[in-house]
């Protein structure tokens, strides 16, 4: 059956959509975008004027994920892949993959100040990534266009330290031997990539503050003050803990089983953190405080720390 006759065939069905994730995606593209499967003229193009002012709006993100392409890049080329770097709108700020491919992956619109998002370009693993806001992968005849079923895209998008969307790094391929194994290899390279560059924002927004990261896998991160005040939180945190914007919270209250720090805790802890750099030093700890020895072994009778 042809392609486009395929997705007819299934939009013809009313409940598809709900029961498709593919399907509500083709269902956007032909009912509220108003494109047709076989529009066959290549993707639109920011010219250069436009594109400088693409770079300039995403200038953090840039900044942030040049080290995390340079370090996949030899890896993506070797493979015959394309990795692009796009901004929030779909479009390809950054290319990375060997310079006798570029003229290939151009062909088929992958090439910088390209516009990817679904209005531009239907079901497609850059605009369907971004409106959906998760890894995903669409593969060959899952593209909208008909011209783009050759492709294999994977995607997964990066946020912001406030938890908004800002862009994502998808890794394509032309190949016809890109089978469901590697599809699945490279969601979890993108992922990946896509987490570390949301750990280096995190680390430019919340410069000169402490940051730690919690959780299996650590990609919960807090930034503190100086009174551990907890000063900013990824989408990860948040998640984690619950947390909501704008309610203040310090690390020992979010720590604790009750939400809240016990003061009573909270200065036994002080004074055992204190006597642990001194090595048990009554004498040194008491000067790291700033009071005397009698006035210490009162505070550490009071405590019950001997």
């Amino acid at each position: 059956m042809p392609h486009a006759d395929r997705i007819f065939s299934m939009l013809s069905d009313e409940s598809a959509s709900g029961r498709s994730a593919l399907a509500a995606s083709w269902s956007r593209s032909l009912r509220h975008y108003g494109l047709t499967p076989d529009h066959n003229a290549p993707p639109r193009r920011l010219d250069a004027p436009a594109y400088r002012e693409a770079r300039e709006r995403s200038a953090l993100l840039l900044h942030a994920a040049q080290p995390v392409l340079d370090r996949l890049a030899s890896a993506v080329r070797r493979g015959g892949f394309c990795m692009l770097l796009c901004d929030a709108r779909g479009v390809a700020l950054e290319q990375r993959c060997l310079p006798g491919d570029e003229d290939i992956f151009g062909n088929w619109g992958l090439k910088l100040g390209a516009i990817w998002d679904e209005a531009h370009e239907g079901t497609n693993g850059i605009g369907t990534c971004l409106a959906e806001d998760r890894v995903l992968t669409i593969h060959r005849d899952q593209h909208f266009f008909t011209r783009n079923a050759g492709l294999s895209c994977t995607m997964a998008p990066i946020h912001d330290p406030s938890g908004s969307p800002v862009g994502g790094i998808d890794i394509s391929s032309c190949r016809e031997d890109c089978d469901s194994s590697t599809l699945s290899f490279l969601s979890l390279v993108v992922e990946d990539a896509a987490r570390r560059i949301e750990t280096r924002l995190f680390g430019e927004a919340f410069a000169g503050h402490r940051i730690i990261s919690l959780g299996n896998e650590a990609q919960a991160l807090l930034a503190l003050d100086k009174n551990e005040v907890i000063v900013g939180t990824n989408k990860a945190a948040r998640a984690l803990f619950g947390l909501r914007a704008g309610k203040p919270m310090t690390l020992p209250d979010l720590l604790s089983d009750t939400g809240h720090e016990d003061p009573g805790r909270a200065a036994h802890a002080a004074l055992q953190r204190v006597l642990k750099r001194c090595n048990g030093n009554i004498s040194a700890a008491a000067r790291e405080l700033g009071v005397s020895r009698a006035t210490l072994h009162r505070r550490l009778k009071r405590h019950d720390i001997h």
